[in-house]
């Protein structure tokens, strides 16, 4: 095994600790949680496999760890997005917003490095059988899912809480598949369109869902709710 060469000691500690991070975060982006290894986290960091169960206890610890340190800030964004959109007095105007709050802080990952990795963590770690065990979800997006369903039915207040959970999940699929492709829109497309203009992906996708729930034709499922 090949390991980078190491800093001095003295630059050891907080260090070696953010470069264990910042390297497992591309790690794990790339194999996801079940095929990452501890060994080639420590290779890419450079440091011995050690240094990380010193810092973080396991390869579980080091994976909640990066969640913990990055998911603050995209909740941050939904908070604020939707604290404008409560303050918004238009119901269009509302809803445009609401839906905002959910795309552009997970779309605005792709458009920065190393940024992009955890965008791909995230969608990962949403479509893992395993993530419900980990918690990750439950504890740090949860709450502000709860805020963003709670935002679509005061949108919607006659709305049925299957109505509003239907409309949150559909969105969350169209935002996981934008943000996990990997060429395929260009290469359909002829080269015309590419996810990797998150802010011309951004405006489209929003365009789309605030369409779909403001036209919704209740009806077609109506049926099976009553």
């Amino acid at each position: 095994m090949t390991i980078k060469p190491q800093r001095n000691k003295a630059d050891q500690g907080e260090t070696s600790k953010e470069r264990i991070l910042a390297s497992a975060e591309s790690v794990f982006a790339e194999w996801g949680f079940d095929g990452a290894s501890v060994r080639r986290i420590s290779e890419e960091a450079g440091v011995p496999v050690a240094l990380i169960n010193y810092h973080f206890g396991s390869k579980a610890g080091l994976y909640r760890a990066i969640f913990e340190k990055r998911a603050p800030a995209i909740m941050d964004q939904r908070i604020a997005g939707l604290r404008l959109a409560r303050a918004e007095p238009d119901l269009d105007r509302r809803i445009d917003l609401v839906v905002k709050a959910l795309i552009y802080p997970m779309f605005s990952l792709r458009g920065e490095s190393p940024s992009a990795d955890f965008g791909r963590m995230i969608v990962r770690e949403m479509s893992d059988p395993q993530s419900e065990a980990r918690g990750i979800f439950r504890d740090m997006f949860d709450p502000v899912a709860e805020m963003l369903t709670d935002a679509i039915s005061k949108c919607f207040p006659d709305w049925t809480l299957e109505e509003v959970h239907w409309a949150y999940h559909t969105m969350l699929g169209a935002m996981m598949i934008v943000m996990t492709d990997n060429g395929r829109m260009a290469r359909l497309s002829g080269g015309r369109v590419s996810s990797d203009n998150w802010e011309e992906a951004a405006r489209h996708m929003c365009a789309i869902l605030v369409a779909g729930l403001k036209y919704r034709d209740r009806d077609q499922t109506r049926g099976s709710e009553d």
